[in-house]
């Protein structure tokens, strides 16, 4: 598959699922650009290693090229900013891929509205649900003035899965759902354009963060499955950045306008694989899974 010619915005891209889509759409040929709040001179209040220079110097290993933008998403004339410099420099946008989140830090495991933290619960929906807003709002009037843009909004589980089932609680499960139907909105106003809106869930992701609350490394993950057996379900976030990169190279994705979509679905359909050439479909066997004891949000370290 080749994306060349092809500009990418990945919001929300230094670390977990938006690294993985950014650096898998680089090594489709694209020019990505590559944004989130941690560079190697300033942290974000995650206080994590992972920064924007090196997702998008990966992204340039690959193939493309990279392009790091700092850009804090809620703040609205920051994103007027950047959607403006990709006008400026490329005169085009074809994908937009909003991976904002920022929220591991702020839920509650199983606490009801009343015991969750209210101002961490409400922060958590900014950043969850205000940050795709704002960058939509900005970046889709320039992704839509040529046919054939894609917009994926990433969120965590299908719209069939959290429709019935509680995640974790009020607030995240909140922002979780409005994500699914963001996409679900989107796709009304963008259809007459010629575009097409997805929401997109990874599977039990093998994130930077839940390797290591898992105490391996990519190398090894494996070990993990001594203590608990249904990691053996997980995904690289390459896996996810595959499942966008075969959505964007395909002429006929209009037919997924508006639906809710997971990677190891989409891997069924395209026939990509992980990279040690496994075909994992987390959201299969969540159900059965959670029955049998694994945490509810285990698959919600993006």
């Amino acid at each position: 598959m080749t994306l060349q010619g092809k500009v990418a915005l990945v919001a929300g891209s230094t670390r977990g699922a938006g690294r993985g889509i950014a650096v898998e759409l680089g090594a489709a040929g694209a020019t990505v650009y590559v944004t989130g709040r941690t560079t190697r001179t300033s942290q974000s209040d995650y206080q994590r290693p992972e920064t924007i220079e090196e997702t998008a110097e990966l992204v340039t290993a690959q193939g493309g090229r990279g392009i790091a933008v700092r850009v804090d998403h809620l703040i609205s004339e920051e994103v007027q900013q950047l959607v403006a410099r990709i006008r400026a420099e490329q005169g085009r946008l074809d994908m937009l891929v909003n991976d904002l989140w920022g929220g591991e830090k702020l839920f509650e495991w199983n606490k009801s509205v009343w015991e969750h933290d209210l101002e961490n619960g409400l922060r958590l929906l900014r950043l969850g649900i205000d940050t795709h807003l704002i960058t939509a709002h900005h970046a889709l009037p320039l992704m839509i003035e040529q046919p054939g843009g894609l917009l994926v909004e990433v969120t965590d589980g299908t719209a069939e899965y959290n429709a019935d089932h509680y995640r974790l609680s009020p607030f995240y499960d909140l922002a979780k759902v409005a994500v699914n139907r963001m996409a679900w909105a989107h796709a009304k106003d963008l259809e007459r354009y010629g575009a097409t809106s997805v929401s997109l869930t990874p599977g039990w992701l093998r994130s930077e963060m839940m390797l290591e609350a898992f105490g391996v490394r990519e190398e090894n993950w494996h070990d993990a499955t001594a203590n608990v057996p249904h990691f053996a379900i997980s995904e690289t976030p390459r896996f996810v950045g595959r499942a966008v990169v075969a959505l964007a190279a395909d002429f006929e994705r209009s037919r997924w306008n508006g639906q809710s979509l997971s990677s190891g679905g989409l891997a069924q359909v395209y026939g990509f694989t992980d990279l040690d050439g496994s075909r994992p479909d987390a959201w299969r066997y969540v159900p059965e899974v959670q029955d049998a004891g694994k945490p509810a949000d285990a698959t919600g370290y993006r």
